[in-house]
């Protein structure tokens, strides 16, 4: 599980039907890009350094969580709690941070909720975040009930090419400036370009359609640049570092609002 990615390891993924998984939605994603291969990668003490004055209680927004094992890492790490730690205290850390996990797979989320060890500060929706007018009113819903209008942090990870290789350009673009006008605070790992040719492949060898926009993206390349320059270059937001890469070569880049930075002024 800690290996790196192998030749064909996500052709694996979904079982008896491999690589037919159009969305990312893998059922068994976990085991060949295990959690600990990001979350090591960041500060356990983060979330301090981000917020040292609160507020309380943080909010975060997981978007394409999976079944959640990624989403329940991130919050242990984040919040400084053992994997073997048996009965946290729940009231208190969903006062420390509650984190909102939605998937487009209705099937995924329902596994999610079944494991969750934080039922009571993790909660899990299943959410198409492309459909404009669902997420606004599920996620303005979701903010509402802190009155809030924006999360704290984000989390998007191995997301952006399921969005650009069946949204197109336009489709990624529009996605990313959702988020940063969602998120305060905004971690992403998009996938390299040769990525998405393994993707393109994988389809092909099941012998469906090629991705509607894969031959067409003008978007190419080097990937996190690109994703860095789409949600810096109208100021929206601004490269804070990047966490260093994976074993499977994929970069962890934190972004911050530029909205903080003008409050602070």
């Amino acid at each position: 599980m800690a290996a790196p990615r192998t030749e064909g390891a996500e052709e694996m993924l979904s079982g008896s039907e491999p690589g037919a998984a159009p969305y990312g939605n893998f059922p068994n994603y976990s085991r060949f890009h295990p959690p600990e291969g990001r979350v090591r990668l960041l500060p356990p003490a983060l979330l301090r350094r981000l917020f040292p004055a609160g507020p309380s209680p943080l909010l975060g927004l997981d978007v394409g969580c999976n079944s959640g094992e990624l989403s329940v890492a991130l919050y242990r790490h984040l919040l400084g709690l053992q994997e073997n730690e048996a009965s946290p205290d729940q009231p208190v850390v969903g006062k420390i941070l509650n984190l909102l996990c939605c998937d487009i797979d209705a099937a995924l989320i329902e596994r999610a909720e079944r494991c969750s060890p934080f039922p009571g500060s993790i909660s899990y929706a299943t959410l198409d975040v492309m459909d404009a007018g669902a997420r606004e009113l599920f996620l303005s819903s979701y903010l509402s009930r802190f009155s809030r209008s924006t999360f704290d942090i984000g989390f998007c990870m191995s997301v952006t090419m399921w969005i650009h290789l069946n949204h197109g350009d336009d489709g990624l673009v529009e996605f990313l400036t959702y988020l940063s006008s969602r998120c305060n605070y905004l971690l992403i790992e998009p996938q390299p370009w040769k990525c998405y040719r393994a993707a393109a492949r994988r389809l092909r060898k099941l012998g469906r359609n090629d991705f509607d926009h894969f031959r067409s993206l003008a978007i190419n390349g080097d990937m996190a640049e690109r994703v860095t320059q789409i949600l810096t270059e109208d100021g929206a937001m601004e490269l804070v570092c990047c966490f260093g890469s994976t074993s499977w070569d994929r970069s962890l880049l934190l972004f911050k609002s530029n909205r903080l930075t003008q409050k602070q002024l």
